[in-house]
C-alpha cells in the first residue's frame, strides 16, 4: 500500500484503482491536460470489462482499458484525485527540495561550525519556490490534507516559516556549539578569558556585523580574536584580514597585538594588515591607478592652514574682488545672523538690546550693526540716531530720532525691521503706523530718506545696494580693511583661514560639489543668513580651486580626496582591497568618506565586516565623525546582527549606573545596560563646589591630598589596584580645554601619578582617579557654550537635534575614563546644567561651599539657571543659557 493511501485509510479496491489511474495519467505526453468532467468520460462495458475513454487536450482520447465493471462507479472519483495529484506534483516536489535543501544547509553549518550569514540566507530566500508553488495549489488549498502525505504537507507549510528566526535558531546552536569545541582557544587567544559577550562577537561570522562596546568592555580583544578565529577555522586566510583604525598608533597597536597573540596560537599572520584608513587609500589608489600618489608635504605640519592662508594672500593680492568680498565677510559678516538677533548680549532690559561697532557706537539690531561697520570701514562720516532737523515732538510722539544721518550731505537713513514680504516681526506692535508716520515728516520737510530692510541686508546683497544709494546722494566710498577699530575685535585672518580649512575638509569629505553647496544653503540655512553663507561659499569655491591646481602641480593629494578617490575605484571595480574580513576599530568616529570606503570594501560576495564603536562615544563630529553611521548602520550597510559588550573591566557599577543614566536621557542613542566586572559597586561620582573659579586649584590640591591619603592608609582598594601594588596609583585631571591644565596643583604626591588632558585627548585611555575642573556655566563651561560657525552646518553631518548632545557625549567619555572614583569641581550658583541634572536625580556626593542663591530655574527655558552679572544698568540675574543653542535671554533686576 502506499504512503498516502496507508495515512489516508483508502479501502484498497479504492487505492488500487487510484493508482491504477495515477500511473495511466503518467504515461500521457508531458504537458497534455485530462478533462474528467460528467459528459467527458465514455463507458463501455464489453464481457464483464470496460474501457474509460477520457478526453485530453486536443480533442484526441487516451484509453484505460482492462478495468472490471464493479469498479466504474469510482472510476470518476479516482479519476478525480489522480488528477488532483498530477497537477499538484510538480509543485509538491519543488517545496520538498527546498525544504531539503534549507535543512541541509543547516546541518552542514552546524557539522562545520560556520555559521549561516546573511548571503546564505540571502540565497536560500531566493530560490524558495513559495509564491509559485502556492499559485499552483490555490486551486486544491482545501483538498490538500487529503491528497498529500504528511511528509509533503510539512514540505509545502515549510514555505511559510520564518527563515530569520529559523536561521537564528540554528546560529544559535551553532554558537553553542562552537563555544563547547573551541573552549581552549575562547580562554587563551588573549590574556584574560573572553566573556560570553566577547565569545559570541566571534563566533557570530556573519557579512555584516556591528559591535556596540561599552567602555573599558575589551572590544579591541574581540577584533584580535576574530581574527584569530578566522584563521585558526579556516574562514580567511590571514593575507585576507583588513583591520581599519583612525591613527597610525592604534594601527600599529592593533597589528603587533594580532601578530603577538596568533604566535601564541601556533597560528599563521603572514600577510595580515592593520592600517590607517589614510594608509590603506593611498594602496587602493595605487592598486587602481599603477601609480600610488603621496600626501601634499604640508598637510603634516598644521594639516594644510598654513597652505591655506598663503593661497588666500595670493588670491587677495591677484583679485580685487577675491579681496573684497574676503574682507566684508571677515569685518562686517564675520558675526552669524539670527532671525531674532538673540546674539545679543543679555541685559537687565531685554527690550532695549545692545550691538558694539566697530567705530564704537552700540545700535539697537544686527542689521544696523552691519550697517555701521560697512559704513566705517568705508570711511562713510555718519551720526547714529541723530535728532531729526526738525522739531516734530508732540504729545503722542517724542522727537524722531532716524537710525543714521549723513551730515556730509545731509541726508537720512532708516532700517525698517521687514521681513521679504515687507512684514514687521509680529511682537512689533504699531510698527507700520510708526514707519508711516516717520515716512510722511520726510515728505512734509523735505528731507532726503534712504531705507533699508532687514531681508535687503540679511538676505540680499543690500550692503551693495546700500553703497549705490550712497554714492548717488554724493558720499565718496574709500574701502580700508585695515582701518583700525576701537572698540571690537575684528575676526582676523587666520581665524578666517582655519574656518574655511574645516570647512574644506568636511566638503571634500562629503565630496560635494558647487550644486550640492547652493542646494544645501536653500535647505538647511535660514532666511536672515543665506547671502551671508552664499558669501562664504564662494570664497570656499574659489580656495578650493587654487587648492586643487596646488595639489596636482606637485602630483599630490590631500587626506580628504585621497579617501574619496580610493572609495570611487573600489566602488568601480578597479580595485579590489585584498580583504574579505574587514573590521573597522572606533566606528562611532566614521566620517562618510570612511563609511563610503568601508562600504565599497564589503561590496563584493563574501566579505565579512565587523564594525565596533559605541555611540555613547561619539565626540568628534568637528573632525567629520557621523553618530548615524553607528545609529543607521543598517541603512548604510546592509542587514546584520547588533551585538552588545556591556560589561566592563573599567568603571565600577555605580558610575556605571550614574553615566549610562545621564547619557541615556537623549533617547537618539542606542539602549545598553552596562555591567561592571569589579566585585565592589564603588563610591559615588562627587561634587566639589568653590566660591570662585580661582579657587579650584586648591580644591584640586586638597582632593589630591585624600586620594593620596586613601592610598597610603592602605584601606581596602585605592583606584582598583590593591594597595601595595608596584605601580602609582593614576589621577587624570580632564579639561574640556587646553588652558584647563592651570588649575593643576603643582604640590607632589609620591603616592600619586598626575596627568592633565583634554577629555578629548583622554579618549581610549584611563586613570584610577579621575577630576573634572570647570564643570560650570560660562563660554569656557561643561558644557561647552562656544558654538561652531553656522557655515559648516552646510557640510557637516546633521546635528543631533537633543541638547547639548556632543557635550553630553563627551562628558561621558570623561566619566568612564575612571577605574575608581571621578570627582567633578563647580562654581556655587554657577553649576553645569550636567551638575544640575546629576544633582536632581541625587546621583552626587557633594562637598565643599553650600549651594548659593539663586539656583532656582529660568522662569522662561525652564532649563538653565539664573546667574548674578553685571550689566549696563547694574547688577542682574540672567539665564546661564544665553549663549546655548537654543539660547535663553531672560533676565531680572537685582533689588538694591
Amino acid at each position: 500500500m502506499p504512503e498516502w493511501a496507508r495515512e489516508k485509510g483508502r479501502p484498497e479496491q479504492q487505492w488500487r484503482l487510484e493508482e491504477r489511474v495515477d500511473s495511466f495519467l503518467l504515461t500521457l505526453p508531458a504537458g497534455r491536460k485530462v478533462f474528467a468532467g460528467e459528459d467527458l468520460a465514455r463507458l463501455s462495458v464489453k464481457r464483464g470489462w470496460f474501457r474509460a475513454a477520457l478526453l485530453v487536450d486536443g480533442g484526441s482520447t487516451a484509453r484505460l482499458a482492462g478495468l472490471k465493471k464493479r469498479e466504474a462507479p469510482g472510476l470518476r472519483a479516482a479519476l478525480e484525485h489522480a488528477l488532483a495529484r498530477t497537477r499538484a506534483r510538480p509543485a509538491v516536489e519543488a517545496a520538498v527540495q527546498w525544504q531539503r535543501q534549507v535543512q541541509a544547509t543547516g546541518r552542514d553549518a552546524l557539522d562545520q561550525g560556520r555559521w549561516l550569514c546573511r548571503e546564505t540566507r540571502d540565497r536560500l530566500l531566493a530560490e524558495c519556490p513559495g509564491e509559485v508553488v502556492r499559485s499552483a495549489l490555490a486551486a486544491a488549498a482545501d483538498q490538500l490534507p487529503d491528497l498529500l502525505t504528511a511528509h509533503e504537507l510539512a514540505a509545502v507549510r515549510f514555505l511559510d516559516v520564518d527563515l530569520d528566526r529559523w536561521i537564528a535558531d540554528r546560529n544559535e546552536e551553532i554558537a553553542q556549539a562552537e563555544k563547547r569545541r573551541h573552549a581552549s582557544f575562547f580562554a587563551t587567544v588573549e590574556r584574560r578569558p573572553l566573556t560570553d559577550e566577547q565569545t559570541r562577537a566571534v563566533v557570530c561570522f556573519d557579512n555584516r556585523v556591528q559591535v556596540v562596546a561599552s567602555a573599558g568592555s575589551g572590544k579591541t580583544s574581540v577584533m584580535v580574536a576574530r581574527a584569530a578565529y578566522a584563521v585558526l577555522r579556516g574562514f580567511v586566510p590571514p593575507d585576507r584580514i583588513l583591520l581599519l583604525a583612525f591613527n597610525k598608533d592604534a594601527a600599529d597597536e592593533l597589528k603587533k597585538r594580532v601578530a603577538s597573540r596568533l604566535q601564541a596560537l601556533g597560528l599563521p599572520s603572514e600577510g595580515l594588515r592593520a592600517e590607517t584608513f589614510h594608509a590603506f587609500g593611498l594602496s587602493v589608489i595605487g592598486q587602481a591607478t599603477g601609480r600610488k600618489p603621496r600626501l601634499a608635504r604640508w598637510l603634516d605640519q598644521d594639516r594644510g592652514v598654513g597652505m591655506l592662508q598663503r593661497i588666500v594672500d595670493e588670491l587677495r593680492d591677484r583679485s580685487p574682488s577675491f579681496a573684497y568680498r574676503w574682507d566684508l565677510f571677515r569685518l562686517v559678516y564675520a558675526r552669524p545672523d539670527t532671525e531674532d538677533d538673540e546674539d545679543a548680549e543679555p541685559s537687565a532690559h531685554p527690550e532695549d538690546k545692545r550691538y558694539p561697532t566697530a567705530r564704537g557706537d552700540v545700535v539697537k539690531s544686527r542689521g544696523e550693526q552691519m550697517i555701521a561697520d560697512f559704513l566705517f570701514y568705508n570711511g562713510v562720516d555718519y551720526e547714529y540716531e541723530h535728532p531729526y532737523s526738525v522739531d516734530v515732538a508732540d504729545r503722542e510722539h517724542s522727537q524722531y530720532r532716524p537710525d543714521f544721518f549723513y551730515p556730509q550731505v545731509e541726508v537720512w537713513h532708516e532700517h525698517w525691521a521687514l521681513d521679504a514680504h515687507d512684514r514687521p516681526p509680529p511682537t512689533y506692535v504699531g510698527y507700520a503706523d510708526d514707519m508711516r508716520w516717520k515716512k510722511q515728516l520726510h515728505a512734509r520737510h523735505g528731507t532726503t530718506l534712504i531705507e533699508t530692510t532687514s531681508a535687503q541686508i540679511h538676505s540680499d546683497n543690500g550692503l551693495e545696494q546700500l553703497a549705490q544709494g550712497l554714492v548717488e546722494h554724493g558720499i565718496g566710498l574709500d574701502w580700508n580693511p585695515d582701518r583700525p577699530a576701537p572698540s571690537v575685535r575684528t575676526f582676523e585672518h587666520a581665524e578666517l583661514v582655519r574656518l574655511m580649512r574645516s570647512f574644506m575638509t568636511h566638503a571634500k569629505s562629503n565630496a560635494l560639489s558647487r550644486a550640492d553647496l547652493l542646494a544645501r544653503i536653500d535647505e538647511r540655512t535660514p532666511a536672515a543668513a543665506r547671502y551671508r553663507s552664499h558669501l562664504f561659499v564662494e570664497l570656499y569655491l574659489e580656495i578650493a580651486e587654487a587648492w586643487d591646481a596646488q595639489l596636482r602641480a606637485e602630483d599630490s593629494v590631500d587626506f580628504d580626496d585621497m579617501l574619496v578617490r580610493a572609495a570611487e575605484h573600489l566602488e568601480a571595480g578597479r580595485a579590489d582591497g585584498g580583504a574579505d574580513l574587514v573590521m573597522v576599530d572606533e566606528f562611532q568616529d566614521a566620517s562618510q568618506a570612511r563609511a563610503r570606503v568601508t562600504r565599497a570594501l564589503v561590496a563584493r560576495p563574501g566579505r565579512f565586516l565587523l564594525a565596533v564603536g559605541d555611540d555613547w562615544q561619539s565626540i568628534n563630529r568637528f573632525a567629520g565623525a557621523d553618530t548615524a553611521v553607528m545609529t543607521r548602520f543598517v541603512e548604510r550597510f546592509g542587514p546584520g546582527p547588533r551585538l552588545y559588550l556591556q560589561t566592563t573591566f573599567r568603571c565600577p557599577q555605580t558610575l556605571c549606573d550614574t553615566a549610562g543614566w545621564f547619557v541615556s536621557r537623549n533617547p537618539g542613542q542606542l539602549r545598553k545596560t552596562v555591567r561592571s566586572a569589579q566585585l565592589e559597586p564603588g563610591p559615588p561620582v562627587r561634587l566639589v563646589r568653590v566660591s570662585r573659579e580661582q579657587d579650584q586649584q586648591q580644591a584640586l590640591l586638597t582632593e589630591l591630598a585624600r586620594i593620596a591619603r586613601l592610598v597610603a592608609g592602605g584601606a581596602g582598594h585605592a583606584g582598583g589596584v590593591a594597595t601595595g601594588a608596584p605601580r602609582k596609583v593614576t589621577v587624570d585631571v580632564l579639561g574640556r580645554y587646553r588652558h584647563e591644565r592651570r588649575h593643576l596643583p603643582e604640590a607632589v604626591f609620591p603616592e600619586l601619578e598626575v596627568r592633565f588632558r583634554t577629555v578629548h585627548g583622554s579618549k581610549g585611555l584611563e586613570a584610577d582617579y579621575v577630576l573634572i575642573p570647570s564643570v560650570h556655566t560660562g563660554v569656557y563651561g561643561f558644557p561647552s557654550t562656544i558654538q561652531d560657525d553656522p557655515v559648516l552646518d552646510l557640510v557637516m553631518a546633521e546635528p543631533d537635534p537633543f541638547t547639548h548632545a556632543e557635550e553630553r557625549r563627551l562628558f561621558y567619555v570623561a566619566l568612564t575614563r575612571a577605574r575608581r572614583q571621578v570627582t567633578l569641581f563647580s562654581v556655587a550658583g554657577r553649576e553645569s546644567p550636567f551638575v544640575r541634572e546629576l544633582l536632581d536625580a541625587k546621583r552626587l556626593e557633594v562637598d565643599g561651599v553650600p549651594e548659593r542663591a539663586p539656583a532656582q530655574r529660568c522662569p522662561r527655558c525652564r532649563r538653565g539657571r539664573l546667574v548674578a552679572r553685571e550689566g549696563p544698568y547694574g547688577p542682574f540675574y540672567g539665564c546661564s543659557n544665553y549663549r546655548s543653542s537654543p539660547s535663553c535671554r531672560y533676565t531680572r533686576k537685582i533689588a538694591a
